[in-house]
């Protein structure tokens, strides 16, 4: 290497993003993952005893799939063969595939292809690996943000293991951070940048989990503040904000304003008010909000809420709780946001949850009757001697697929647990129910005991 091609190297490398130059390239200064990483777990394992099978590494952005599958590069004898599924085609696969054969033959060295994005590959580029996945020719690593289920074909997922990576957590993006605040080689140690408490929770907070976003901030940050006297660069919360573009917001995912704003949608949805309940949510996922957390409280919601006034709100909910899931966020906000006017402005009815409570207070008190004999299937004869089926009724052989008869234990003939409301969807249901029993009981004429026992005068709220 010539004095000229020393220097050209090491301006690329001082152009290389801080996320990429502090890339670790051992298992111990991997920080995270420890159920595929630490000592005696799977992925460690497989590399450590030399049986290293094809996977497939799921997960969020910036929880560390590519910086894996670099780690396992540095820890086996294979060769690495790493591609982009957003620029490489079918010709560059074709291409590493005969060098891995020739290799394999020549050298008996083992191949990794790597494939970073791979759900971005179509199913013939997928197939045209799928072979030598097969054969043992390539030991194949995909990376993913997407859910393998979707967008992997099915005879290659079925050749692969899938490893699911996490969010990298608050703590352990905390000492990400700091590890590149000290590094002088790699990382700004040579810049002396002091990172005030404050810049650094918001630089957590808004990273989304990403460590990749956090520390190409924060190098942008490092670059674009002037050093002091003293030689050191002081970053702000102001210069931190600037540099992600994102404001701080009063918000502690894991304190008081949690459970203070989730509250404060769950209410203002119970209150059919549609601009606070869009205000609230926005609150907590521009705050860093775990989406699916909310999601949850959605369907939670939904049922609890809404209930049988509207049973398309449950529909609703669970459809944004797998919008987020497949497309992430930000793009998912909307689909939470859909869903929560949607649940503000929806008839509401707690009958179901009453009904529930009744019921739970009843089996509390000691509820366990044996079902009656005619609800019993009859599956041997010594069971149709005992009479069990005898004189059941079949509801499609009756006017109306309806035919009254007893199906609660003797002991609670006559008890009333769910009494429909009068919004929404539930009209329908008290006409139906007044159609099928009119003025009879369910058990066949006992007098009516509704189980109150308080339940009604419960509140439901949101922790």
């Amino acid at each position: 290497m010539n004095m000229f091609e020393h220097q050209s190297e090491e301006q690329m490398g001082q152009e290389v993003p801080l996320a990429t130059r502090m890339r670790p390239v051992t298992f111990d200064a991997f920080v995270g993952q420890e159920h595929l990483v630490g000592r005696g777990h799977v992925l460690r394992k497989a590399i450590e005893t030399g049986k290293m099978p094809s996977i497939i590494l799921w997960g969020p952005p910036g929880s560390g799939k590519t910086t894996l599958a670099y780690i396992i590069a540095n820890n086996t004898d294979s060769h690495f063969s790493p591609v982009s599924a957003v620029n490489a085609g079918v010709n560059d696969l074709r291409r590493i595939i005969e060098e891995a054969k020739e290799r394999r033959k020549v050298v008996q060295q083992k191949t990794i292809l790597f494939i970073d994005e791979i759900h971005r590959f179509n199913k013939a580029q997928q197939d045209a690996v799928l072979p030598f996945v097969e054969d043992g020719t390539i030991t194949l690593i995909g990376a993913t943000t997407e859910n393998p289920s979707f967008e992997v074909i099915s005879p290659l997922l079925s050749r692969c293991q899938v490893l699911t990576l996490n969010p990298i957590a608050e703590d352990e993006l905390r000492i990400i951070i700091l590890r590149a605040l000290k590094d002088m080689l790699n990382g700004l140690g040579a810049l002396k940048v002091v990172l005030d408490s404050d810049a650094l929770s918001h630089l957590i907070a808004m990273s989304n989990n990403d460590a990749r976003v956090a520390l190409n901030a924060l190098e942008m940050a490092a670059l674009v503040t002037l050093p002091e006297s003293d030689g050191r660069r002081y970053i702000s919360l102001p210069t931190i904000e600037d540099a992600v573009q994102h404001p701080a917001l009063r918000y502690d995912k894991g304190g008081e304003q949690h459970f203070d704003i989730i509250s404060a949608l769950h209410k203002s949805m119970r209150g059919s008010d549609p601009d606070a309940s869009l205000y609230w949510l926005a609150r907590m996922l521009e705050g860093g909000e775990d989406p699916l957390y909310i999601a949850r409280r959605l369907v939670r919601f939904a049922s609890e809420d809404v209930g049988m006034a509207d049973p398309q709100a449950l529909v609703v909910a669970m459809a944004a709780q797998q919008a987020v899931h497949f497309i992430g966020i930000p793009e998912g906000n909307l689909a939470l946001a859909e869903a929560a006017v949607y649940l503000a402005t929806a008839p509401k009815s707690n009958s179901l949850y009453q009904a529930y409570s009744r019921i739970e207070e009843e089996i509390k008190h000691g509820s366990g009757e044996s079902v009656p004999l005619h609800l019993r299937n009859p599956v041997t004869p010594l069971m149709k001697d005992m009479g069990y089926g005898e004189d059941y009724k079949y509801a499609h052989d009756h006017p109306g697929h309806f035919a009254p008869q007893q199906h609660l234990p003797d002991s609670l003939q006559g008890k009333h647990f769910y009494t429909p409301g009068d919004q929404g969807y539930e009209k329908e249901v008290v006409a139906r129910l007044k159609a099928w029993w009119g003025g009879k009981e369910k058990s066949g004429g006992a007098k009516r005991k509704d189980t109150q026992k308080g339940a009604s005068s419960r509140k439901t709220d949101a922790p």
